[in-house]
């Protein structure tokens, strides 16, 4: 049924209670002083622990002890017992976490209630913690383009070290989502993942919400860092984190232990620190707006997330894979995309990345007509505002309307062929044969409107040629 540490100098009542809660059920250990009691919870932490504020012979007493336990064990329930207790000393117990006061001689019975209530509450502490993680959607990548392959390659390696990562890349590629891979791939996996968002921190209480805080009268509790310990902490957007803040931070790093605001000791964590950003924060030490020292310190192995401009290939694939979500934690209608919409989503522009693809085919599938196919006509007209939905004509832009058929021709083919190359990954064979070229015809053809390809991020990225573009 559990485990559970007796600490008691007196023999007597160390043997009554554990005679007693193993006819129960329960497992007992024993321990007559606080060096036993340090070295049974070292040897294996208990499930609970009954334990008496006095302690003959021992340099601590049961406070002293509620308290270690309370900072590295805190799910452990702590009973308190005495035989000299007064209200002040349950006030100073229940103060610092204890989960109950019963002052000796005790009542059995009462004893017994009080530790199976304490059990299910622990019980049902533990079961909720493994719930959460359990619910949670596991962090999947999906794609299968060179940026992607190559983020994940990179993302891979560093799942079983330690070090600190730096992700960058604009807002809604998927950083966050990256660290969550990390953390479910490493050996941290079962302990926290806890995220700070650097500029949601209100400076005036950032000590409190990192560190904790013991007050009297309030008992401990535990900030953030606290939470993560044996886990990960994610400083998302840490660009936007304040100056005070950045410092306070450094000094983690260095120290691997804080003091919580309004205590004495440290506090030693073990967490792994993941962190990201969409800012350049080499510019932003320059100028005076980040510290260096800590950019250094996250930055240990710094990772570029592609935007998803970098990765059109995968946009069907994205697409496809949130419209399956949708049905498995929603219960929308399964829907499949038209090749007509496969085309458009891979043509439109995303300023805001995967985030605002998932948002958009959450949209089309709660306002849609329920049926098995999504085609181009049901994208929201935001996104593809080029459509006249009355007749099908494309609505020129007030610029191209007021060229010459050349000129406006040449630049709708400079901007259709640069859209189909990156949309095909720089594949000019695939781009040729969607067109309707061949493959020479079409090298020339991108060679008389100064269209070129590069590398960038694994991936071959159309863009125009600067000779051209200047011309």
């Amino acid at each position: 049924m559990g485990d559970i540490l007796i600490v008691d100098d007196e023999r007597d009542i160390r043997e009554l209670i554990g005679d007693i809660l193993e006819d129960e059920g329960y497992t007992c250990r024993r321990a007559a002083s606080a060096a036993e009691c340090m070295a049974e919870i070292e040897a294996a932490c208990p499930a609970l622990m009954i334990l008496d504020i006095w302690l003959k012979d021992s340099d601590m007493d049961g406070i002293d002890i509620l308290k270690i336990a309370q900072r590295d064990y805190p799910d452990v329930p702590v009973i308190i017992i005495s035989g000299h207790g007064n209200i002040e000393i349950a006030v100073a117990a229940m103060k610092q976490g204890a989960y109950d006061y019963i002052e000796k001689p005790f009542n059995i019975d009462q004893l017994t209630v009080v530790i199976k209530r304490a059990m299910e509450t622990s019980r049902l502490r533990v079961e909720n913690t493994q719930l959460r993680r359990r619910d949670a959607e596991p962090p999947e990548l999906v794609g299968s383009s060179h940026a992607f392959r190559a983020l994940k390659s990179s993302l891979d390696k560093v799942t079983k070290s330690n070090g600190r990562v730096m992700l960058s890349g604009p807002a809604g590629a998927g950083k966050e989502l990256a660290a969550r891979y990390i953390h479910a791939n490493s050996g941290r996996a079962n302990y926290p993942f806890v995220t700070i968002g650097s500029a949601a921190i209100d400076p005036d209480h950032m000590e409190e919400t990192l560190f904790g805080r013991e007050a009297p009268g309030q008992g401990i509790e535990r900030g953030l860092l606290e939470q993560a310990d044996g886990g990960v902490v994610y400083l998302d957007e840490v660009g936007d984190m304040p100056l005070t803040t950045q410092s306070k931070i450094l000094r983690v790093l260095v120290d691997q232990s804080f003091t919580r605001v309004g205590g004495s000791e440290k506090v030693r964590v073990d967490v792994r620190v993941l962190s990201s950003t969409n800012r350049n924060l080499e510019l932003l030490a320059e100028e005076g707006k980040f510290r260096l020292e800590l950019f250094h310190r996250l930055a240990v192995v710094p990772i570029e997330v592609p935007s998803l401009d970098e990765r059109r290939e995968d946009i069907p694939e994205l697409a496809e894979f949130f419209l399956g979500y949708f049905n498995r934690r929603q219960g929308m209608p399964l829907r499949r995309l038209s090749d007509d919409a496969r085309a458009l989503l891979q043509t439109m522009v995303w300023p805001g990345n995967v985030r605002q693809l998932r948002n958009m085919i959450e949209r089309v599938l709660i306002m849609g007509d329920g049926g098995d196919q999504i085609t181009a006509a049901d994208l929201p007209a935001q996104e593809n505002d080029d459509a006249d939905e009355d007749n099908g004509r494309l609505l020129l832009s007030g610029g191209l309307a007021t060229l010459p058929l050349r000129e406006a021709r040449e630049l709708f083919e400079r901007e259709y062929l640069l859209t189909q190359i990156n949309r095909f990954g720089g594949n000019i064979s695939r781009t040729a044969n969607f067109v309707g070229m061949e493959r020479s015809a079409l090298h020339r053809k991108l060679k008389s409107l100064g269209v070129v390809t590069s590398s960038k991020q694994g991936t071959r990225v159309a863009h125009l040629d600067g000779q051209k573009a200047e011309g």
